[in-house]
């Protein structure tokens, strides 16, 4: 059987082909062409899977080595029986620790006690961004309507609706799918209304996904000196605004949850779908070279003195911000950084 991978999903290359024959090829340059006598298509958000490419196709599995999945048509797979696996929270400490680089160089210098932190979206990232929060002494307030719907989450749960986190959060973090239809579609949620209800000065994060912050009415409220602003996720990559560049106090290039470990995450859940899927000896694997990093709890301080050396992300803004046309080349060749907690 055929396999075709994404050559740029990491530790990955020596590891399938003992079973079937691999065949390597850069994400955007994908085509049906390559996946015309293949079974199984190995993929990052830099390849859109849908009727286009697969129609007529062999193809029977999709497993993309990212949270999301918005890459995909899961409507058209699921009509055309095509198993499409994820790999959900591969990435939620490192993205953890983006955040915690943001707040370290935002709030370093403050009683953790008098800031509040809003954390929109309650999932892998979220949760995991909220209880480190709460933990490391930040008031922490949380909005997630499908969530508090289905668990009957309220104030006394810590979560409020999303006009009110917006007024109280001095900085507002959001952690969501993208998704354009339903009654929780994300797309614009951090729209007008948002940056209406907004706390003057509050820093707006996002690294979720491009589009989940309206960036013409992120801009106006930049301009106004409303609000600031840290962006790791654009709604046009590998084109990004560059007036959104400029203005945002922390930029990066979609590299968030670009962890050592959290790319080993993401490659074993691929890497495991197949196994299962074929009955390969690989349900276990995780690549030897990587060292898994347990969650552990970090003092404050401590997280203050020391992330600095495993994130630098002042540095890696001003690096964007001085070649923004090399976007795609920086997240293409990122160094993955070691978690430190």
């Amino acid at each position: 059987m055929k396999i075709v991978a994404d050559d740029k999903i990491p530790y990955l290359k020596g590891v399938l082909e003992p079973y079937a024959e691999v065949v390597y090829r850069p994400g955007r340059a994908i085509a049906a062409a390559d996946v015309a006598d293949a079974e199984v298509l190995l993929v990052r958000t830099r390849t859109r899977c849908d009727a286009g490419l697969l129609a007529g196709s062999p193809v029977r599995l999709v497993a993309t080595a990212t949270i999301g999945t918005d890459h995909i048509d899961l409507a058209w797979c699921a009509r055309h029986g095509v198993e499409v696996v994820s790999a959900p929270g591969c990435n939620a400490a490192g993205v953890l620790q983006w955040v915690a680089a943001v707040l370290a160089a935002s709030f370093g210098a403050s009683d953790p006690a008098s800031v509040t932190v809003g954390v929109v979206g309650v999932g892998h990232v979220g949760s995991l961004v909220a209880r480190y929060a709460q933990a490391w002494g930040f008031r922490v307030l949380c909005s997630d309507p499908p969530r508090e719907q289905a668990e009957r989450l309220g104030v006394a749960q810590g979560y409020v609706p999303l006009a009110q986190l917006a007024a109280e959060s001095d900085l507002v973090t959001f952690h969501v799918p993208f998704t354009q239809q339903g009654t929780f579609a994300t797309c614009g949620l951090g729209g007008a209304d948002f940056f209406r209800a907004l706390k003057p000065g509050a820093l707006v994060l996002n690294a979720s996904r491009g589009g989940v912050v309206d960036e013409e009415v992120w801009l106006a409220a930049l301009a106004a000196g409303r609000c600031r602003a840290g962006v790791d996720t654009w709604a046009h990559e590998p084109a990004i605004d560059r007036n959104l560049l400029a203005a945002a106090q922390f930029a990066t290039p979609h590299i968030a949850g670009y962890s050592l470990q959290g790319k080993a995450n993401a490659t074993a859940a691929v890497v495991r779908a197949v196994a299962r899927r074929y009955g390969w000896p690989l349900t276990a694997w995780y690549p030897a070279q990587v060292q898994p990093v347990e969650r552990q709890p970090i003092d404050w301080h401590a997280l203050c003195g020391r992330i600095g050396d495993y994130f630098d992300i002042a540095r890696q803004s001003a690096a964007l911000k001085a070649e923004p046309e090399r976007f795609e080349q920086f997240r293409e060749e990122y160094a993955f950084r070691e978690e430190l907690f």
